[in-house]
């Protein structure tokens, strides 16, 4: 419990930056978690998938928030997102035992190298050519969710960075897409916690406050704040030039992910 003060700022920066930038919290919790960790000498095994697990149970508790924010605005496509659901549970909990059989070393390199890619697509704006082909009927969608809930387990993000390009490349407007997105990381967070807890379990290098691979104390903290702050982000938004700042941000994941790969 020491920490908890660090995850409540994290709370707060993940927060915030969520709500200013557009992406989910993940992409700066699961960094931030791994050198927390690590200077807490957690055991370097289970360091990286304890970051992740952690990362998308807090994505839980966010994502209820910006949903019904969404939802309110009636920006949110609810039979798409009913049609994605399952394959993204799925994929989700599959995703978590496809991490779990990495070891901690090769899958910071995989995340550091999503850093980067993530980084180029915040340096270049791009977001997915909009496009005329219509979206898959419900097995098209299913299947689809369940590879996006899948990567976006191993990573620890909500999957917006996959889903949001998929809709708009089918032709849905950037609005509903986001709003969208912001629904389906429900799923995936849900599926992607309970996968990481379930891999994690009996593992004899866990800390006493871990339930798996969710450190309980970083899990609360986080929560806690990250809810207050993305609202804030969102209102700053629109008052700062979010294109500087994006790439920024975009900047500080490049070196999180060189940090990563060269280690």
């Amino acid at each position: 419990m020491d920490y908890l003060l660090i995850y409540l700022l994290l709370g707060c920066f993940s927060g915030f930056v969520a709500g200013l930038f557009g992406i989910g919290g993940g992409m700066v919790i699961v960094p931030i978690l791994i050198f927390s960790f690590k200077a807490q000498h957690i055991h370097p095994s289970i360091i990286t998938h304890l970051a992740i697990g952690t990362s998308l149970a807090c994505i839980i508790v966010t994502s209820l928030s910006a949903v019904w924010a969404q939802h309110k605005r009636g920006a949110v496509l609810w039979p798409v997102v009913k049609k994605m659901a399952f394959g993204l549970f799925a994929g989700s909990i599959v995703g978590a035992q496809i991490a779990h059989l990495i070891p901690a070393r090769q899958l910071e390199i995989i995340i550091g190298l999503f850093a980067l890619l993530t980084a180029a697509q915040m340096f270049s704006g791009w977001k997915g050519k909009l496009g005329h082909v219509p979206l898959p009927q419900s097995t098209g969608l299913s299947v689809a969710g369940s590879g996006i809930g899948a990567a976006s387990a191993i990573f620890g993000i909500g999957g917006g960075t996959f889903t949001v390009p998929y809709l708009t490349l089918h032709g849905v407007a950037m609005t509903q897409a986001i709003a969208s997105a912001s629904a389906c990381g429900l799923p995936i967070a849900l599926g992607g916690a309970v996968g990481f807890m379930w891999t994690g379990w009996h593992d004899i290098n866990l800390p006493k406050e871990a339930w798996g691979f969710v450190h309980l104390p970083a899990f609360i903290g986080i929560s806690i704040t990250s809810l207050f702050l993305a609202k804030l982000g969102v209102k700053m938004a629109h008052q700062l030039p979010a294109a500087t700042l994006k790439k920024l941000f975009a900047g500080l994941l490049v070196v999180v992910g060189v940090h990563f790969i060269v280690g």
